[in-house]
C-alpha cells in the first residue's frame, strides 16, 4: 500500500501572517547539508527586513560592492538562519578576502562565497584561514572546475542567468565521475518550471531572487489601509 503524504501542520500569528513564502516547488530538491542543516531554499537579498521575515533555509548573502564587515554584521543581527557570505574574488581578492572571510566566520557565517572571477591563489588564501565552507560561483564553461575544487572549493553557486539549468547539467557532466555527489547550488528562475527544470538538471539547493519584496508587500498592505474606514 502506497504511503499517504501527511499535511504538515502550519503555526504563525497575526502579525507574521505576511512572512515570505519561496516557491514550494524547492522542496523537491535534494538539499545540501551544512553542518547538519538541510539547506534546500536559499533567499538572494540584502533586505534586511525580509531576511528576518522569509521562510528560507538560508540566505545568500553577496552584492556588487566590496564587501563590508558591517553589513555582515547587520544581516547576522536579523537572520536566524545559516548565512552564505560573499567576501569578494574580483576586485576584492587574495589576502583582503581571506581576511573578509575569517571575519565572516568570526561573526557567525556558516560557509563564504566567492563570486566568478576569482582566481586559484585567492581560494587558496581564503582556505587557509577559514574553517567554513567556500562556494565558488560559476557563470559560464570557460573555467576548469576540478582545478578550483582541488584549491578548496567545497560547493559550487551556479548562476548563468536563462542558462543556468543547461550550465547545471555542464558541471555534473563534468564532475560525475570523480566528484558524483559534488554539492551544487543554482539559481531557479522565477517560474516553478524554471525552478524544476534546474532541481532535474541536477541542483541540490535553489536560490531564490528576492527583488522589491518588502516594496510590494507594503504597497499591499497600504491600498488594504486606504479601503479601511
Amino acid at each position: 500500500m502506497a504511503e499517504s503524504r501527511k499535511e504538515v501542520p502550519s503555526l504563525t500569528s497575526e502579525l507574521r501572517a505576511d512572512i515570505v513564502e519561496l516557491p514550494h516547488i524547492i522542496r523537491e530538491a535534494s538539499g545540501i547539508r551544512l553542518f547538519g542543516k538541510r539547506i534546500k531554499s536559499i533567499i538572494y537579498t540584502m533586505d534586511v527586513a525580509v531576511i528576518a521575515n522569509c521562510d528560507a533555509d538560508a540566505v545568500l548573502a553577496v552584492y556588487p560592492w566590496t564587501p563590508n564587515t558591517k553589513i555582515l554584521e547587520a544581516i547576522s543581527t536579523v537572520a536566524n538562519v545559516p548565512i552564505l557570505a560573499g567576501i569578494g574574488g574580483g576586485l576584492t581578492k587574495g589576502l583582503r578576502s581571506a581576511t573578509i572571510g575569517f571575519f565572516a566566520e568570526e561573526s557567525g557565517a556558516q560557509a563564504v562565497v566567492l563570486n566568478a572571477p576569482t582566481t586559484i591563489e585567492t581560494i587558496e588564501s581564503v582556505k587557509k584561514v577559514v574553517d567554513i565552507p567556500i562556494i565558488y560561483t560559476v557563470v559560464n564553461k570557460e573555467i576548469n572546475l576540478k582545478d578550483r575544487i582541488a584549491a578548496g572549493v567545497k560547493a559550487l553557486n551556479i548562476a548563468g542567468g536563462k542558462n543556468t539549468a543547461e550550465l547545471v547539467r555542464w558541471a555534473r557532466q563534468q564532475l560525475n565521475e570523480q566528484y558524483p555527489n559534488f554539492p551544487i547550488i543554482a539559481s531557479g528562475g522565477k517560474t516553478d518550471e524554471q525552478i524544476k527544470e534546474t532541481i532535474l538538471a541536477g541542483a541540490n539547493a535553489i536560490t531564490f531572487t528576492a527583488y522589491g519584496v518588502t516594496e510590494k508587500i507594503f504597497q499591499n498592505k497600504m491600498e488594504k489601509y486606504r479601503g479601511e474606514k
